[in-house]
């Protein structure tokens, strides 16, 4: 059992994160980190629900597996959708004996025991908050207590952080949108600088796609937008920022990797979107592709600068054919960051 003045300390640490200026992920990230330190687990998740309430979306891991692909539970559904749904502690002693338990492929991990409970606002659940150990009976009745009382620390903070996201969400492709990026881009910009870390921005343009609108309606080409932006958070890491800048252009702000990572991700992107017919209506199929512009920090030069140097290596990938990704040649003359 962790000692009184630790725990203390630990959700003190907490509270004092949550009243500076953290984004919603960063504060996620902080809640799960503060679970390992509480409970005897090796791995803990908080989900939270989708705006349709039909899923639980993860936002974000600590601990064993966080390398792996995160599984997505309906209410319902394994151990996390069990506590969706009926908005109540789940505590497995052992889950090779409980049948609401739900194996993910490629976890990465082992679970033989779980402690789950919601997150509740104005008597809803809005989230789920699990800690594991990769053995049977590892928690006991302070454990719950304690997750319990992370939970009711928690939830004030992340409605909060989730009703303010919501206005800089794009209502059709549920990724940020324009109001979000440069505020962001000047953030992650001073965070390379604070740790020495390095970033990049991809701009990505649908191509042809007046074409598309043109041929098959509006409503082919929203299908194919929210169908290239599930494509992006399904193949790009967690902590980048998906942005939609208006019509078909996105804009990924890539923290913590370098030029050749980045261009790497945004190939993956066009390979998949390129790689066969996408359904745009019922009956109807298209084949679609992506132009990409990459722009890696160069440690000196400010946000603005930045955006604009992968927007003119996207509208170089649109010149030299399309269904292409092309890195932007560094700054010149060197600037002040920002």
């Amino acid at each position: 059992m962790v000692q009184p003045k630790v725990a203390l300390s630990v959700l003190l640490g907490l509270t004092q994160k949550f009243t500076s200026d953290e984004s919603l992920e960063d504060i996620l990230q902080a809640v799960t980190v503060a679970a390992l330190r509480l409970l005897p687990g090796n791995h803990s998740s908080l989900r939270v629900f989708n705006d349709a309430r039909t899923e639980l979306l993860c936002g974000a891991r600590s601990g064993e597996g966080t390398s792996a692909r995160p599984m997505v539970f309906r209410p319902g559904e394994g151990v996390l959708g069990w506590v969706a749904e009926n908005g109540w502690v789940a505590y497995i002693r052992d889950t090779a004996t409980d049948q609401r338990f739900k194996t993910g492929s490629g976890q990465g991990f082992e679970i033989r025991s779980i402690i789950a409970v919601p997150l509740m606002s104005a008597g809803k659940v809005v989230g789920v908050l699990s800690i594991s150990a990769p053995k049977p009976d590892t928690f006991g009745a302070e454990d719950e207590a304690l997750a319990l009382l992370l939970s009711n620390t928690t939830v004030p903070i992340i409605e909060k952080a989730r009703l303010e996201r919501l206005a800089l969400v794009d209502e059709l492709t549920q990724v940020y949108n324009d109001r979000y990026l440069l505020p962001r881009l000047r953030d992650e910009v001073q965070r390379a600088i604070r740790t020495s870390s390095p970033m990049a921005v991809c701009v990505l343009d649908v191509d042809n796609l007046k074409e598309l609108n043109h041929t098959h309606s509006f409503n082919a080409g929203d299908r194919l937008l929210q169908r290239l932006a599930d494509r992006m958070r399904t193949l790009l890491p967690n902590p980048f920022r998906i942005v939609r800048r208006g019509g078909g252009t996105f804009v990924v702000l890539m923290s913590q990797t370098d030029d050749a990572a980045a261009l790497d991700h945004a190939e993956r992107i066009r390979a998949d979107i390129a790689g066969g017919p996408i359904t745009v209506a019922e009956g109807v199929r298209v084949t679609q592709t992506i132009s990409a512009g990459v722009a890696g920090w160069d440690n000196h030069e400010r946000a603005m600068t930045l955006l604009q140097r992968a927007d003119a290596a996207m509208r170089d990938a649109k010149s030299a054919g399309r269904n292409q990704a092309i890195l932007a040649p560094p700054p010149e003359p060197l600037e002040d960051p920002e």
